[in-house]
């Protein structure tokens, strides 16, 4: 790393567990897609620059409205009408130099494949469930760790799949669900949700602490109850590395 890069992450490379992992520099090689530029990819994309994930693909075709405002706090006034992965690239990219970013269109099944190519982590921040099947099938085919997270309401949740538990696993039939703008959302919930979600992914990609592989954290924004659930593989299916590893996907 460049005398620059040291001065900029000099905080996180204090921490002993950081340091003897050498998480730095494995985030320094990683490359991950987040799909969703709103209100949770806005704080993973922003704070895996500043962390120092060393290339970002952002996946979101859609516009930034003045309704996204009071959580999207990437964004502002000036940038309503403007794509929000782009916007959002733009501003991850201003924050850290050092960082590479790639606009990408919205996830599909016929694009899935080459938007997941070269990379070693995926961070489904969408925000409703048909988005969030599609990310799942195509880590599962592609054999990649994903991190997962959801905010409504005053409710929110995260966990870490991949090829030993995924969504479908944990949530198979997703009817009746609500997305923010069906249900509302309290400004702060994504901030929140999100910060963890970023938390989870420099976790999976240092290698270092207990990630949620395997456990889904759960958070109450008017009690602040949060609550860590045990998840479990199907019966009968072998699982593959552990489904508490923290063993870095680099």
């Amino acid at each position: 790393m460049s005398r620059a890069e040291l001065r900029r992450y000099s905080r996180q490379l204090l921490l002993p567990e950081w340091h003897a992992a050498g998480a730095q520099e494995r985030l320094r090689a990683a490359r991950v897609l987040v799909v969703g530029a709103g209100g949770l990819g806005g704080p993973v994309v922003t704070q895996l620059a500043g962390a120092g994930v060393g290339f970002l693909r952002v996946s979101d075709d859609d516009t930034v409205a003045l309704s996204n405002l009071h959580r999207q706090l990437q964004f502002s006034l000036g940038d309503v009408g403007r794509p929000k992965a782009e916007t959002l690239c733009a501003r991850a990219q201003a924050l850290n130099p050092h960082v590479a970013v790639e606009v990408a269109p919205a996830l599909t099944p016929g694009n899935a494949a080459a938007l997941l190519a070269g990379v070693h982590l995926v961070v489904d921040a969408t925000d409703n469930f048909a988005a969030r099947y599609a990310i799942a099938d195509a880590c599962a085919a592609a054999g990649l760790p994903y991190v997962w997270g959801a905010a409504s309401g005053i409710s929110g949740m995260v966990s870490v799949f991949g090829p030993d538990l995924g969504l479908r696993d944990v949530f198979p039939d997703a009817a009746g669900e609500e997305s923010c703008d069906e249900a509302g959302v309290l400004g702060p919930l994504p901030g929140v949700v999100g910060s963890l979600m970023a938390l989870e992914a420099l976790k999976v990609l240092g290698g270092v602490g207990e990630t949620l592989a395997g456990r889904l954290w759960t958070f109450d924004a008017l009690s602040l109850h949060t609550r860590v659930i045990r998840l479990r593989p199907p019966p009968g299916r072998a699982t593959q590395s552990g489904l508490t590893s923290t063993k870095s996907v680099l």
